[in-house]
């Protein structure tokens, strides 16, 4: 029996790059004085100069995690940690400049924002440079918008919540985005909105040897709802670039949201971002995540279930090819009675790609009737990748519904030659294995809001007789 391989995902569509042209890029490395420049570059208030300074000292003092896959290969000495392209925000795509507008097309995010989005940013390497939202979301008093603006308009808003959900001494790198964030985008849905058809926000970094540090912001009051979409990418280069943002999430009492997201860094990057939702009295937070790029990947959505009766779902899935590390998983802290928490995670892995889910279940002793099911699942589709599984649960009463499920194997050899009994070829076997076992998964994600999206979740799984 000849032997099939399953593609890795088509990253052609995603590695074409523009010429490194920008109208500022700061120095490398990571200083005070550089600091600083980023702060005049942005003209920051002094309570945001300040803060960023603080957290260069706190990033000094903390160390690289000990855990997790090898970081050493990171040099901060040779990242640009921002760089400014040649425009300013736009909010009309006729005003972006035309190799940025091109990057987009491809990517097919003005297409979607025609379709299927109520509101669209993007940005280019450190700056957004485009933003929009439909009229009658504006008239209901959502507010949707770049980071900067929000800290220059809303300032008291931001400075209640920016940093609280995720604190700089979280841990190293979270630290490192306090100190040189840059772009991001700020959400706020007024009490009772309902926002009927998702927002996205997508980003591109083009710039070599240089890092992204976007903060999202997102604030939905009480009783409102929303679906929020993240998309990323980046071209192919020879040297390391990293990614380190920062996502911030406030569910409020009888609130709802979806966070979607698709990670679809380069095989040179290194994906070290930081996730966190606090949730109230009977709302809930669904995370959706798709994670396929990335050289090295330590990512774990994290919700904190303040109020009673509060709800988190997780579903994600990660595909590691050659090459890759990707130490995925999620976290839930069950703060008060009543809550519940469902995990589904998959993982994929090929030509020695490693998936490692590590995760964290703790039930505090207040959360009494609270309930709490994880399933993880790993597919190795050959015999040199790795699928690794490190759960931890904290429980602390017993007046609690816990399971958690772990599975981990190679596709079936009995299971390839029934179907080919069957009439199929051994390739499209395991093709319809792999799409089998990842469906669960894939059918959560929006595919049907982007182009880029739709390229990723297909997985890209046509074989080649070897």
């Amino acid at each position: 029996m000849s032997k099939s391989n399953i593609e890795e995902i088509n990253r052609n569509i995603y590695d074409f790059k523009n010429k490194d042209e920008y109208d500022f890029k700061i120095k490398k490395g990571l200083t005070p004085e550089i600091i600083e420049e980023i702060s005049n570059q942005k003209n920051d208030p002094d309570w945001m100069r300040e803060f960023r300074l603080k957290a260069l000292e706190t990033y000094n003092k903390l160390e690289l995690p000990t855990w997790g896959p090898d970081l050493s290969e990171l040099n901060m000495d040779e990242i640009a940690t921002y760089v400014r392209p040649k425009t300013s925000l736009n909010n009309s795509w006729d005003d972006v400049p035309d190799d940025i507008k091109d990057t987009f097309d491809k990517l097919g995010i003005p297409e979607a924002e025609k379709t299927s989005l109520a509101g669209v940013g993007a940005q280019y390497d450190s700056e957004v440079v485009y933003h929009s939202m439909k009229e009658d979301l504006i008239k209901q008093g959502v507010i949707y918008t770049d980071m900067e603006t929000a800290v220059r308009e809303y300032p008291e808003m931001v400075k209640e919540h920016f940093m609280k959900c995720v604190p700089v001494n979280d841990h190293k790198f979270v630290a490192l985005h306090g100190a040189v964030w840059s772009g991001g985008s700020f959400v706020y849905v007024p009490k009772g909105i309902k926002v009927e058809v998702p927002l996205q926000s997508y980003f591109r970094l083009n710039s070599p040897e240089s890092g992204q540090f976007e903060h999202t912001l997102i604030i939905v009051d009480e009783g409102a709802s929303l679906h929020f979409i993240e998309g990323c990418s980046a071209p192919k280069y020879n040297k390391v670039n990293l990614h380190a943002g920062c996502v911030e999430l406030y569910v409020k009492d009888n609130a709802y949201l979806r966070y979607s997201t698709i990670e679809n860094w380069s095989k040179n990057m290194l994906n070290l971002n930081t996730k966190k939702a606090i949730v109230g009295k009977n709302a809930k937070m669904e995370w959706v995540s798709g994670s396929f790029g990335s050289k090295i990947s330590m990512l774990y959505p994290m919700s904190i279930l303040n109020g009673e009766n509060a709800k988190t779902e997780f579903t994600g899935i990660s595909f590691a090819g050659k090459g890759q590390n990707l130490d995925n998983g999620f976290k839930v802290v069950h703060n008060a009675p009543n809550t519940s928490s469902l995990v589904n995670a998959k993982s994929i892995s090929k030509n020695g790609g490693i998936c490692t889910y590590r995760s964290l279940v703790r039930v505090n002793e207040i959360a009494k009737n609270s309930k709490c099911s994880v399933s993880c699942e790993s597919l190795m589709l050959d015999d040199i990748s790795r699928s690794d599984t490190i759960p931890t649960a904290d429980v602390r009463t017993d007046e609690v519904e816990f399971s958690h499920e772990a599975k981990i194997g190679k596709i079936s050899d009995k299971t390839i030659f029934y179907l080919m009994s069957r009439g199929l070829t051994e390739e499209d076997a395991k093709a319809m294995i792999v799409r089998g076992f990842a469906y669960p998964i894939s059918k959560e994600l929006p595919v049907e809001y982007a182009a880029e999206m739709n390229n990723l979740i297909n997985l890209e799984l046509e074989g080649s007789i070897g």
